[in-house]
Parts: C-alpha cells; structure tokens; sequence
C-alpha cells in the first residue's frame, strides 16, 4: 500500500485513478524530469535519470490497477480464479503473490500475514483464496506469467 500511494503521490492523484488525468500527469513529468533536458556532468542529470525510472515504473503501476484496466481484463481473471488452481504462491511485506495453474501471476495488496498463514494452513487453497482473497484485496496482473509448454 506504500507503493501505491506514494506513485499517487507522485502523479497527484486523489482517489481513483482516472486514465486520463494519469496520462496527462505522466506526460508533464517526463517532460519536467527527462535526463536530456540537462548538460553531461550536471548533478541534476543523474536525478532526472532516477527519477524518470520511478515515474515509468509509477505510470505502469498505477494504470494496472486502475479500475479502466481491471475492468478490461475482468473475464480473464474471473476465467482464471474460477477454472485454475493455485499453482504457487509467495508473501513479501503486504503483497501476496500467487501463481496459477495456466500460468497467470496476481499480485494482492494488502494481505496481511493473518491472512497468509490461514491461506497457508487451509485444506483447500484454492477454495480459501477465491472466497477470502481474489475479491476482497487491491490486484493486478503481475509481469511473472509462467510460460506454460
């Protein structure tokens, strides 16, 4: 959740995320941190070249979670947590990860380690995930898709 809102800090947004507005943020940013707006061996070069990664790995995130984009994908990931199993799973922090079955990875903010350790302890994962977690957490698609052979 930390990450969340410090990229809708950085981009001024208030509560939901609006595609739009997002993109228009994005774009005055990059034109205010771009590292070619300064001289090589400018201090302030090597600032805009970290800050220009955040705002491209802010820009990405937002617009994953942006209800536009969950939207959109809402068939797949309802075809996936209803017609796969959880293949594997991981917690860091906030975040749980899980993998499932046909290859799709799902980040959920905001889990807790309570909630972790009963999805860890339950007899039935998968059952346990779709009625405690896949709807009732913050998501998004993760990069990590596993190939399937």
């Amino acid at each position: 959740m930390k990450r969340i809102n410090q990229y809708k800090k950085m981009f001024s947004v208030e509560k939901n995320i609006d595609l739009k507005e997002l993109k228009k943020s994005y774009r005055n940013l990059v034109k205010e941190w771009h590292p070619d707006k300064f001289q090589d061996g400018d201090d302030k070069k090597e600032e805009a070249e970290v800050m220009s990664r955040q705002i491209i790995d802010g820009y990405h995130f937002l617009v994953s979670i942006a209800p536009e984009t969950k939207e959109a994908n809402l068939e797949a990931y309802t075809q996936t947590i209803t017609n796969t199993g959880i293949e594997d799973f991981d917690h860091k922090g906030r975040v749980l990860e899980i993998t499932f079955s046909d290859g799709s990875t799902y980040e959920y903010f905001g889990v807790d380690v309570k909630v972790f350790k009963k999805l860890v302890n339950a007899d039935n994962r998968y059952r346990f995930a779709k009625r405690n977690i896949c709807n009732s957490f913050l998501y998004r698609k993760s990069k990590k898709d596993v190939e399937k052979a």
